[in-house]
């Protein structure tokens, strides 16, 4: 029997590792993303730590400086909150962008491998045409000398 060979082998392997290189552009993206929300609450804490030492110190004797500082420290924090906020949301797109490009890859290499699952269908009902033909020669050869 003859061997089976795919015409589009090579664009089928790119495929392959452009699907790998999605895969993994993917999964930075989720990596970068969780760091970001990880800061994020990190901030959110601090904030939170900041306030309650902001509001015990409001409780206690009046230190009209130290009050302003964390007043100061609180205000900050909140920007930082929000700009990791931004960050997050950044990430977020970075991630559905590499899942659509990682959809778009497998559904590339799915395509060419149902190519090859087709030519290679043909290429097997080709062999057994070929073989049915030497069969049928060969009985005609037998029979035509009997």
């Amino acid at each position: 029997m003859a061997r089976f060979i795919f015409p589009l082998q090579n664009i089928l392997n790119m495929k392959e590792k452009l699907e790998d290189q999605a895969k993994n552009d993917y999964s930075q993206a989720n990596m970068r993303l969780r760091e970001a929300e990880e800061e994020e609450e990190r901030l959110k804490r601090r904030q939170a730590e900041a306030e309650d030492d902001l509001s015990e110190s409001l409780n206690q004797a009046l230190d009209v400086l130290n009050i302003k500082r964390k007043e100061d420290a609180v205000e900050i924090l909140k920007m930082y909150v929000g700009n990791q906020h931004l960050v997050v949301i950044q990430r977020r797109r970075e991630v559905e962008i590499a899942r659509e490009k990682l959809n778009e890859a497998i559904k590339e290499r799915k395509t060419f491998e149902k190519l090859r699952e087709h030519a290679f269908e043909d290429f097997v009902k080709e062999q057994n045409a070929i073989e049915q033909k030497e069969i049928d020669e060969l009985v005609s050869y037998r029979h035509g000398r009997v």
